[in-house]
């Protein structure tokens, strides 16, 4: 039976040819039983009349039909119609991988794109025992929505082996196909190519070729002719991609070198683990740009008397660093550092003794709870203090800790609006002074406190305890008390959830100046040694990474500048200065409908999911990290694993229940963003500033927690098609939960002043 357009294979009406594929022909057809396209492949001959190889081939293809992964082309039939075997599979749209290489080489951006969709596609199917063996850019597809599909496992082999010992033959067939190598030369690996034992590692290596070709436009393999090819692929070692792709990122250079390596024990043990590797690396795209090509430039030479030596202190995920400045010397010496922690956790205080040369901190190490440590500055190994469980909050000249008490319920959490209490550094049983403090900070004098509280849903600023001498709907964050005593100096956060600001101080009769503003990213702030200026890290672009001085009278000047985010903690007497330098991040994981494993749903560095669609498919997320800058980007994400739809420049909030709005708040600014077409919608909010936000079931209207001017926090109802926000709460009354209206639009979830969870 030759196949011509409306020629019936079983229930599939043949329509036109779709172009050859590794092992016979491709048609495009239809099932004419569930009315859909689907694209059919005929086995060629000398395949289908060996009932060997035929009956192997089906047992492949079956197994290959079960891997049910969103980047794996979808087997639907086997069959045979008049000595024709076919197999009938997904139809995908799009084009292939040889096609989208034809201009040239990727740009990073979409090569980050495509590469973790073939490695995560690739991870699945070793993981049920199959091996591709034909893995080329031909049969990788790329939809128009940036859908990566891989196709014909017509190649693949289980790796596990059965009572014949198929699963360990090598690629070639001397019963049936003497001397003939399966694979696509220029592709395949060493073992391959040599007829050697073949298992999941020979993908890697095929991958490793693709990667090469994606970041150079040159193939890694390719001679005149397939016999030189062969012996390049098994003695011969590619160019290397920084020679041809000097901007190509050194990790990514890794990656392709360790899939590319002749001996199949020098590649990934898993192929699990690449997946990651390249996902990591999709992720952190912009810091890995920093990484590639010329070594980074230090900045300007400080002026004299700016800086004198730099120490750090390093971790893992976070950093604690030490920079000693403010020597008045004729020629500025380059910063130095000196790192001194080397556990892998989180640190967020830390603190000089009086004589320089301990510091003390705060730190959750290895999943631990909360503890106070100490180290020197010329060692490199800590000491937890013999104390409880405890977040460090300040340290007073005469060695006296104000520490907040963990919550043994949540004991990894920072201890926020816990119990404050004093003790000395040499140990001892604390003595509590004062419940719901968030912060606190010493006076000079050693015997006062300066504190930050919540009440009444205002931020704090009580120095000493009980005067207020600050209060803000936004956030107070590091408040530090002046060496002479007489101010405090913060970050004033106009809203509670967002680290921009501005640095300010209060004066003890309350009276407040700004000193720096414009700030989108804060992380930290100390007096210089002298009191006269306030040294603080912030950036007005991406995550703070700066280091700023500003005097008293609004002189601003840029002391240091990294390229990973940091946060100054404390300047000691000699100016010597310790500095966090952090990694920032937030993952996304998911289980989608149907699926038996989790999967990295993150996008960029900073990945925070807001709401999920009812049929658990696609969610919203937004990213605030160095990927985006100094703003918010709402994204429509999908649970498997496709990529995102960019919708909106503003946070994300809850999605419509029938999936087709997704509210964003910019700011103060409420609006409603379409997730297919359509154009995003201003919604009327007369001044409210913003807090929860909920649709109502018929999705007509939403509940919003929020304060208008001259009123405190309550409950609004906002209905879409205009008019103001309608209080529908007494004051003090704020939204909870993720769903907080009941099924039928009757009920709200929302605490009270006292802090108790009730329906009104």
């Amino acid at each position: 039976m030759t196949l011509i357009a409306g020629n019936r294979l079983g229930p599939y009406e043949i329509v036109a040819p779709l172009g050859a594929g590794g092992m016979g022909e491709v048609w495009k057809a239809r099932d004419t039983r569930l009315g859909r396209e689907v694209a059919i492949k005929v086995l060629p001959v000398e395949v289908a009349s060996d009932p060997a190889r035929l009956k192997r081939f089906e047992k492949e293809a079956r197994a290959a039909s079960a891997l049910n992964h969103p980047n794996i082309v979808t087997i639907y039939d086997i069959g045979s119609v008049d000595s024709i075997s076919y197999i009938a599979m997904e139809k995908v749209d799009g084009k292939t991988l040889r096609e989208v290489l034809f201009s040239g080489p990727l740009a990073m951006k979409k090569l980050l794109q495509i590469a973790p969709q073939i490695a995560d596609g690739l991870a699945r199917a070793h993981e049920a025992g199959i091996v591709h063996r034909d893995l080329k850019p031909e049969n990788v597809m790329v939809t128009k929505d940036g859908l990566v599909k891989i196709l014909d496992f017509g190649l693949a082999k289980l790796t596990q082996t059965d009572s014949s010992g198929e699963g360990s033959r090598p690629p070639t067939e001397p019963g049936t196909s003497p001397g003939v190598v399966l694979g696509t030369v220029g592709y395949m690996s060493p073992e391959q190519a040599s007829g050697g034992l073949v298992d999941f590692r020979s993908d890697q290596f095929s991958f490793g070729s693709i990667l090469y070709e994606m970041t150079t436009g040159k193939r890694a393999f390719q001679k005149k002719t397939a016999v030189d090819t062969l012996s390049a692929i098994l003695n011969e070692d590619p160019k290397p991609v920084a020679e041809i792709n000097p901007e190509a990122p050194g990790p990514l250079r890794w990656i392709i070198e360790r899939c590319l390596a002749k001996e199949p024990d020098n590649r990934y043990a898993a192929t699990r683990d690449l997946a990651r590797e390249v996902a990591t690396l999709r992720d952190h795209l912009l810091e890995a740009a920093k990484m590639s090509g010329p070594s980074v430039q230090r900045g300007r030479r400080p002026r004299p008397g700016t800086m004198a030596a730099v120490v750090a202190l390093a971790l893992l995920a976070v950093l604690a660093a030490g920079v000693q400045a403010g020597r008045r010397i004729s020629k500025a010496a380059p910063p130095s550092f000196k790192r001194l922690t080397f556990q892998r956790g989180n640190i967020v205080t830390a603190r000089f003794t009086g004589d320089g040369q301990t510091i003390v901190y705060g730190a959750t190490w290895n999943g631990n709870p909360w503890r106070v440590f100490s180290t020197r500055r010329e060692g490199s190994e800590s000491a937890s203090l013999p104390l409880p469980d405890a977040f460090l909050q300040g340290i007073s000249r005469s060695g006296e800790l104000a520490i907040t008490l963990v919550d043994s319920a949540r004991p990894q959490a920072m201890a926020i609006g816990g119990t404050l209490a004093r003790v000395p550094i040499s140990g001892g049983t604390p003595r509590e002074v004062l419940n719901d403090v968030q912060l606190a900070d010493w006076a000079s004098d050693g015997s006062s406190l300066l504190v930050v509280r919540n009440m009444g849903g205002k931020s704090r600023l009580e120095f000493p305890i009980g005067k207020v001498l600050y209060e803000t709907d936004g956030a107070v964050r590091y408040p530090r008390v002046s060496p002479q005593g007489d101010l405090a100096a913060f970050v004033d956060s106009p809203y509670a959830g967002d680290d921009a600001g501005s640095v300010a101080v209060v004066d003890r009769e309350g009276k407040k100046k700004i000193l720096a503003s414009g700030f989108t990213s804060t992380s930290g702030l100390a007096w210089s040694r002298d009191g006269r200026e306030v040294w603080f890290t912030a950036a007005r672009e991406g995550l703070a990474s700066t280091l700023y001085a500003v005097s008293l009278s609004g002189s601003e000047r840029v002391l240091l500048r990294t390229p990973a985010p940091m946060a100054v903690l404390d300047v000691a007497g000699d100016g010597s200065v310790l500095i966090e330098e952090h990694t920032r991040a937030m993952r996304i994981t998911g289980l989608a409908p149907g699926e038996d494993h989790e999967r990295d749903l993150s996008w960029l560095d900073y990945s925070f999911a807001c709401d999920f669609s009812s049929d658990g498919r696609s969610f919203t997320f937004d990213e605030s990290g160095a990927g985006v800058g100094d703003h918010y980007r709402l994204y429509l994400g999908r649970t498997d694993g496709s990529p995102p739809i960019r919708l909106f420049e503003g946070t994300c909030g809850p999605l419509s229940p029938d999936g087709l709005w997704v509210l964003s708040s910019p700011r103060s600014q409420l609006v409603l963003v379409p997730t297919k077409s359509g154009e995003p919608r201003p919604i009327r909010s007369d001044g409210l500033t913003l807090g929860g936000i909920s649709f109502f079931p018929d999705g007509k209207r939403i509940l919003v927690g929020g304060q208008e001017p001259g009123h405190g926090v309550r409950l609004y109802v906002m209905d879409l098609s205009g008019g103001r926000p309608r209080p529908i709460s007494p004051e003090g009354i704020r939204l909870r939960g993720s769903k907080p209206v009941s099924p039928d639009g009757e009920w709200v979830f929302a605490t009270g002043p006292d802090g108790k969870l009730s329906l009104y």
